[in-house]
């Protein structure tokens, strides 16, 4: 090739080289999203499916900018599956959004959780998150009494299920099956006016403690036992259905599981996690708890319908540390109360 063609063939390699890059630019300015990857963020969640669902919508739909990919489960068979990960050194999600904060403590005694404080924190009160940033409480799930409509009494506080005239009449959920009803043991254990005397009196008095709360939920539905020990929402749906039952808070206060989220310590998205956090414990995350039917963890949200004024529920004091230090002793020590 002549010195004269391979300088002409040279420029013209150049020329189309530089047109291929000018193209390349304008498409990139034309259609700057079809560029740009979404950030992902993987979930854990304890949540129903539906729940979940609206959860993940409202939070992509305030980030677009962020993809989320989410695992659910029940919180023990979720948090099997999460440490035999960790127990092979894999960590998959970044988040994790479960049922109680005693689950959440054992992740932090274990070193899984990574320490994050929310702007929006000071928004709760102290007992709703870990003083250090590793998880927030982001509803209210409380646990109090059930009544049939025709039951001729109207307790209106835990010590009235251990009376006489209750006697054989009460239904509750075993702490031996359920998450909440072994915090709602912790709880009433830790109070003064009740403590392990009080489950004593109601083993005396013939209450049936077994299964979790939809069992307690149809044996009063029913009428095979006219009161029951529940969780807040399950009552008060079915009673706005039509169920012949009453949910009641009871004076003393309400045990409660609080729905955590936390970041996992070696989250590969810490950045799209804090915002997934942050967007949870904001008023428009909030609003949406109260949209699902649930009992906000702030207090200035509002109450789904059918629950009295947020000041008329009082909230018993509640150490999830001590609890999960506790936890395999009150089983045994309920166990042996209930079943001999």
């Amino acid at each position: 090739m002549s010195v004269l063609l391979q300088l002409t063939y040279q420029k013209e390699s150049f020329t189309m080289t530089v047109k291929k890059t000018l193209l390349l630019c304008a498409a990139a300015l034309a259609f700057p999203l079809s560029v740009q990857a979404q950030d992902v963020l993987t979930l854990y969640t304890s949540q129903p499916n539906q729940d979940a669902q609206m959860t993940v919508d409202a939070f992509e739909a305030a980030n677009p900018d962020i993809k989320v990919e989410w695992v659910r489960d029940g919180t023990t068979k979720l948090m099997t599956k999460l440490r035999a990960e960790l127990s092979s050194g894999v960590v998959k999600p970044d988040v994790l959004l479960i049922a109680d904060s005693v689950t959440m403590e054992s992740m932090v005694s274990d070193g899984y959780l990574y320490s994050y404080m929310s702007p929006n924190r000071d928004q709760y009160e102290d007992s709703l998150y870990s003083k250090d940033g590793y998880y927030y409480g982001t509803k209210l799930i409380t646990t109090g009494i059930v009544r049939h409509k025709q039951a001729p009494q109207h307790p209106t506080d835990w010590a009235d299920l251990v009376k006489p005239e209750y006697k054989n009449q009460v239904a509750m959920p075993s702490p031996l099956y359920s998450g909440a009803a072994l915090i709602h043991l912790a709880t009433l254990t830790a109070d003064k006016s009740l403590g392990w005397n009080y489950f004593e009196q109601l083993h005396a008095n013939q209450a049936m403690a077994q299964g979790g709360n939809g069992g307690v939920l149809k044996a009063v539905a029913s009428g095979t036992k006219p009161y029951g020990v529940i969780v807040d929402f399950l009552a008060i749906r079915e009673a706005a259905k039509g169920s012949p039952i009453e949910f009641i808070f009871p004076k003393t206060g309400v045990t409660m599981v609080t729905e955590p989220v936390a970041i996992m310590k070696e989250a590969k998205n810490k950045a799209a996690a804090k915002r997934f956090v942050d967007f949870l414990l904001s008023k428009e995350g909030q609003a949406l708890v109260l949209e699902q039917g649930y009992l906000p963890a702030r207090s200035d949200i509002g109450v789904p319908e059918g629950f009295p004024k947020r000041v008329d529920i009082r909230l018993m004091p509640f150490d999830a540390a001590k609890t999960l230090r506790d936890n395999e002793a009150n089983k045994e020590r309920f166990s042996k109360i209930f079943e001999g």
